[in-house]
Parts: structure tokens; sequence; C-alpha cells
């Protein structure tokens, strides 16, 4: 072999073998940045419907908070119209945003708590898990010199003695969240806990 001939061979396999070398690189490495992609988009997509349910909650807060008080007194069979007034404006609100509402309906309501604490919940139309879960308290009520933001999803308060107690209307949205950024890690042989749901609350002082 002349070696013209011979310096031609070893070009090509030193072109062969970086071709080979780059073909394993981008095998590894595909993995861990489609988990990377999915993981930028998942969370972001986490995080805006979060921003989304938070501004929602409290917007409801305030809705049913700026309602006369005295309707909370009515039979348990029947739903206060502050407390209706907030469903509405939370509906409508998922729906106009093409957030899927999960078929909620009016008729889903219940009274969970008494006196004066609803809660309406629906997991059809797709929705995972629990779907959708809207807890309503109009007679939410934390310490004069307390903080509303202990309120949990439950809008559950637990009484304080010897203190001066402000109440308040306490909304909170559970909405189930598919999480797609678990199963892509499950690629690199990892395990991801991540919650169930995306979950927001506020607290809006009663003004009547």
């Amino acid at each position: 072999m002349t070696p013209r001939r011979l310096r031609t061979a070893l070009l090509r396999l030193t072109a062969g073998s970086d071709r080979g070398a780059q073909l394993v690189e981008f095998a590894l490495a595909l993995p861990l940045l489609i988990v990377f992609v999915v993981g930028i988009f998942d969370f972001s997509g986490a995080f805006t419907l979060k921003q989304k349910l938070t501004n929602l909650a409290r917007d409801a807060a305030r809705a049913a908070a700026a309602d006369p008080a005295s309707d909370v007194a009515q039979p348990s069979a029947a739903v206060p119209v502050s407390v209706s007034d907030a469903y509405q404006m939370m509906d409508n609100y998922l729906v106009a945003n093409h957030i899927n509402d999960c078929g909620i309906t009016p008729a889903s309501a219940a009274l969970t708590m008494s006196p004066a604490t609803w809660t309406y919940s629906a997991n059809g139309n797709g929705c995972p898990g629990n779907g959708l879960v809207i807890t309503i308290n109009r007679t939410f009520y934390f310490p004069e010199n307390g903080s509303a933001q202990s309120a949990n999803v439950s809008c559950s308060t637990t009484p304080v003695t010897g203190q001066i107690m402000v109440i308040s209307t306490c909304v909170s949205i559970q909405y189930a969240y598919q999480w797609k950024f678990g199963r892509v890690a499950s690629l690199l042989g990892s395990s991801v806990g991540l919650p169930n749901s995306i979950n927001a609350t506020a607290v809006a002082v009663n003004e009547n």
C-alpha cells in the first residue's frame, strides 16, 4: 500500500471513530436533555397555574367578603348568596382562561363544616386525580394580632381564647396537576416526589 493510500485509510478510520464517539455522547446526553426541557416546561406551567389560582382565590374571597354576612344564617340546605357569587366568579374565570373546570357545577356544593363552610368538587372532563376542589368559609377567623396567612386548604380555624377575633372569608382551591417531569426523570433511573395538586388560599376580612 502506497503512503498516500495509507494516509487516506487512516483519515477515514479516524473520521469514523469521531462520528461513532459523537453518536455515543449524544445517546448518553439525550435523556438528560429531555429531562431538562420537560422540567422547564412542566415547572413553568405549574408556576403559571399557581399564580392564576392565587389571584382567583384572592378575588373570590374579596367578592364574598363584600356581601352581607347575614346570608350564612340561612338553612344548611340553601347555598348562601355570597358563596354562590364567589363560586360563579371562579368558574367563569377558569372557563375564560381556558383552564379545565373539571365539569364542576353548583349542584356539587356541600356543607362540609358547620356553620358556614361550603365545598364544591368535581373530577370530570378528563381532570386527573381529585380534579378541582373549591372551599369557601364565610366565618373564617383569626386573632386580631395574628396573621390570616395561616389559612390551610380546608379553610378551617381553631378558636383562640382571650383574643379579639377577626371574622373573614377564606377561599381555597385545590387543582389536580398531572406532572410529566416525574415520568421523564425515570429515564435516568430516579424517582421524584411531586405534589398531586396545585393549591391556593386567600383570606379577606368581611365588610358587612
